[in-house]
C-alpha cells in the first residue's frame, strides 16, 4: 500500500506564492509519501499507478538524507524507512528465470510490479537503473556512519553488501563496453555504454568495486566516442537532453576534478554540464520551432511525459509532438515539441543557479493551478497543443520519481553540497574516481 495519509491527488491546492524551500518540502513529499509501505519501492510515477522504478527508488533513498538534514523527519525517521528499504531490495529474488523474480547478478530489473516488487512484463535487467540505485545506496552507506547504532550498522552492512553482489563484470561486452540491459528471453541488448550520457556514475561505481570491478580502459571506452561542439554559444561535450548532464551530478562533485579527457581541454564536467544547460536555455529563448512560452524564463528540455504521440495541425501549422520521450537540444540532435519539463531547470540547479531559480519561480507563480500541486511541479506541460480535451494547453497530470529526484538533491546540493560531501566519504567512488584517472581539487586530499 501507499503511505498516503489524508492525501487527495485531485483536490484542489491554495495558491501558494514560489519559495525554494515550499518546493523542496513537497518534492520530498513524493517520495516520502507516496513509497510503498510493505516493499518500499518508489513508484515510477503518480497519482497514476503503474510500477514501481528501481532508479526512483535510488533517488529515494537518498532524498531521505535531505529530509533528515531539513528537519521534515528526523534521522531515526530516515534511518528506518532506509533500513526497511535496503532489507527487501536485499530480500528480493534473484535468477535468470523470466518471472518471478526481481532481478539477476545483482542488477534490477527497471520496472517492478506494485505488489511484489517483482520483473513488471517483460523489461530489461538495467545497468543504468541498477546505478542508480546503486548511487542512492552508497549515499545512506556513507551517510549513516554512526558507530555504536545497531541501526546504522545494518544500514551500513546491507548497503555494502547490495553493491557488492552486483557482477558489473557480467554486464560487458567484447568491445570493453557495458550493455545497457539484458532479457532472459534473448539476451544483452545490442545498446552499449559510450559517452557521453547519464552513465559516468555507473562507470565510475563499477571500476571501483572490491569485487566484479571493471578495467582501467572501461573509461576510455567511455570517452572515445565525446562529441565536441558548440551549440548556441557554447562548447562543450554534446548530448541533447539535461538529464544526461545532470544525473552523475547529483552523487559525484565533478568541481575541480578532471579526467584525462578534460585536462587536454582545460575543463571539467561540472563546467560542460553548465555550458550545456545554458546552450539548451538559449535554444529555447530563440526558438526556432516557435513553440507557445518559451523564454528567458521558461526553458528546459529533456526526457518527460508529453501530450500524445501524435501529429495535430495548430493554428495553420502541422505539428508533431510526442508522449514519454527524451527531448534536448544539441549539435547531434534537436527533438523539441514545446514541451517543457521543470526537471530540466530545477536538476540544473547548481550549474545555473540564477537562471533555474527564476524559471521555476516563473512557472510555479504563472501556472499554479494546472502545473503544481502537493508534491511540487507535475511532470511537465506544453502550451502549443490543444485538442478538444486541453483546449487552452497541456498539463500533465502525474508526477515522476526520477524527475522529481534531480529537483530535490541537486537544489540541496547547491545550498549545502549535502550529497557531494556524503559521496566524498564514500570509498568505492573514490576507488573508481581514481581508477578512471580523475585527479585535482577534493580528490587530491584524499589518500
Amino acid at each position: 500500500m501507499f503511505a498516503l495519509i489524508s492525501c487527495n491527488a485531485n483536490k484542489e491546492i491554495s495558491f501558494v506564492k514560489y519559495s525554494r524551500q515550499e518546493l523542496k518540502k513537497r518534492t520530498f513529499d513524493y517520495f516520502w509519501r507516496t513509497t510503498d509501505t510493505t516493499n518500499y519501492q518508489v513508484p515510477d510515477r503518480y497519482p497514476t499507478r503503474t510500477f514501481s522504478s528501481i532508479a526512483a527508488t535510488g533517488f529515494g533513498l537518498s532524498s531521505y538524507l535531505v529530509g533528515i538534514e531539513n528537519n521534515y523527519i528526523t534521522r531515526s525517521e530516515g534511518g528506518e524507512r532506509v533500513l526497511s528499504t535496503l532489507k527487501f531490495l536485499a530480500e528480493l529474488p534473484q535468477g535468470p528465470e523470466p518471472s518471478g523474480v526481481s532481478g539477476y547478478k545483482g542488477f534490477f530489473y527497471h520496472f517492478l510490479t506494485l505488489d511484489k516488487a517483482q520483473r513488471f512484463k517483460q523489461v530489461e535487467l538495467s545497468s543504468i537503473d541498477t546505478g542508480l540505485l546503486m548511487a542512492g545506496v552508497l549515499s545512506c552507506m556513507s551517510y549513516f556512519d554512526k558507530e555504536n547504532d545497531p541501526v546504522e550498522k545494518e544500514i551500513r552492512d546491507l548497503a555494502e553488501g547490495l553493491y557488492r553482489r552486483v557482477d558489473w563484470q557480467w554486464m560487458m561486452k567484447s568491445n570493453g563496453k557495458m550493455s545497457m540491459g539484458w532479457h532472459p528471453e534473448k539476451g544483452f541488448l545490442d545498446s552499449d555504454w559510450a559517452g557521453y550520457n547519464e552513465a559516468m556514475v555507473l562507470l565510475i561505481m563499477a571500476m571501483g568495486s572490491p569485487t566484479f570491478p571493471l578495467p582501467e580502459t572501461t573509461w576510455h571506452k567511455w570517452c572515445e566516442t565525446y562529441p565536441i561542439d558548440s551549440f548556441y554559444g557554447y562548447k562543450n561535450v554534446q548530448f541533447d537532453p539535461l538529464f544526461g548532464h545532470q544525473y552523475s551530478h547529483i552523487w559525484i562533485d565533478f568541481r575541480g576534478i578532471q579526467d584525462s579527457f578534460m585536462r587536454a581541454y582545460s575543463d571539467d564536467y561540472f563546467e560542460n554540464s553548465r555550458k550545456a544547460t545554458l546552450s539548451n536555455r538559449a535554444y529555447c529563448i530563440k526558438n526556432p520551432g516557435k513553440w507557445v512560452g518559451y523564454s528567458e524564463n521558461q526553458w528546459g528540455l529533456t526526457a518527460c511525459d508529453g501530450p500524445f504521440n501524435k501529429s495535430l495541425k495548430i493554428n495553420g501549422v502541422e505539428r508533431q509532438f510526442f508522449d514519454y520521450r527524451a527531448r534536448g537540444a544539441a549539435s547531434t540532435q534537436i527533438v523539441d515539441d514545446g514541451t517543457i519539463a521543470p526537471t530540466a531547470s530545477g536538476g540544473s540547479f547548481p550549474f545555473t543557479p540564477r537562471e533555474s531559480e527564476k524559471c521555476l519561480e516563473y512557472m510555479w507563480n504563472t501556472h499554479y493551478a494546472n502545473l503544481i500541486g502537493e508534491f511540487g511541479f507535475k511532470d511537465a506541460f506544453n502550451l502549443t497543443y490543444k485538442d478538444k480535451n486541453h483546449p487552452k494547453a497541456w498539463f500533465d497530470v502525474d508526477y515522476l520519481g526520477i524527475d522529481q529526484g534531480p529537483i530535490l538533491l541537486m537544489i540541496q546540493n547547491h545550498e549545502s553540497e549535502l550529497i557531494w560531501k556524503v559521496m566524498k566519504k564514500n570509498p568505492y567512488i573514490i576507488a573508481g574516481l581514481k581508477k578512471a584517472g580523475f585527479s585535482g581539487g577534493w580528490l587530491n586530499d584524499e589518500r
